[in-house]
C-alpha cells in the first residue's frame, strides 16, 4: 500500500497514528483484524487484537511506551530549540521595527526573547509528551475490555493509513476511535 514513514519529526516515534475498533463479538473482531491486515497490507506488529482480561493490553495499545523517555527527551529538545529560534526571529523583527526597548538594550532583549521562546517550546514539548490525543483511544479500549468486548488495534504509519483502517473497520461494524 504505502511505504513506512520515517519517525515523527517532533516525538521521534515511528507510529503516531492509532486506531481502536471495538466489536461486541470476538469472532467478528478476529475476522476484522485479519481482513484489515490483509486488505491494507499492514505489518504483523501493526494489527493487534485485545480481548477482555488481556494481561498485556497496555503494551498492545502503546507498544512504544517502553521508549517514552526517548519521546519526552526528543520532543523537549526539538521544540525547545524551535522555540529559541522563534524567540530570536521575534527579536529580529522587533529590532527591525526599531522598538526603543529592543534597540537600546538589544543584548538583554535578545537573551530574554530567546529564553522565553525556549521555555515556551519546552512547555509545548511537555504537552506533546503527554500524548493528549491518545487518551480517547486508550480509554475506548479499556472501556471495551471492562464491558467484555474485543478491540482491534491498528498502528498506522501515516495519517492516510490510519484513515483507511478506521473506514475499513467502521464498515465492518466496529465502533472506531483514533488518535489525531
Amino acid at each position: 500500500m504505502q511505504e513506512a514513514s520515517p519517525t515523527s519529526p517532533i516525538t521521534g516515534e515511528l507510529s503516531n497514528h492509532k486506531v481502536a475498533a471495538v466489536f461486541t463479538s470476538a469472532s467478528t473482531a478476529k475476522q476484522a483484524a485479519d481482513a484489515v491486515f490483509t486488505e491494507l497490507s499492514l505489518g504483523p506488529a501493526q494489527v493487534q487484537l485485545i480481548r477482555p482480561g488481556e494481561p498485556r493490553s497496555s503494551r498492545k495499545l502503546e507498544p512504544e511506551s517502553q521508549g517514552i523517555w526517548r519521546t519526552i527527551v526528543v520532543a523537549h529538545i526539538r521544540l525547545g530549540i524551535i522555540g529559541a529560534v522563534l524567540g530570536a526571529i521575534a527579536f529580529g523583527v522587533l529590532y527591525a521595527i526599531g522598538l526603543p526597548f529592543i534597540v537600546n538594550s538589544w543584548l538583554a532583549a535578545l537573551l530574554i526573547l530567546i529564553f522565553f521562546g525556549a521555555v515556551g517550546g519546552l512547555m509545548l514539548g511537555g504537552l506533546v509528551s503527554l500524548r493528549p490525543d491518545h487518551d480517547r483511544y486508550v480509554e475506548a479500549a479499556h472501556d471495551a475490555m471492562d464491558a467484555g468486548n474485543t478491540t482491534v488495534v491498528v498502528h498506522a504509519l501515516t495519517a492516510e493509513q490510519r484513515a483507511h483502517a478506521a473506514e475499513f473497520l467502521r464498515a465492518r461494524g466496529g465502533d472506531v476511535t483514533s488518535t489525531l
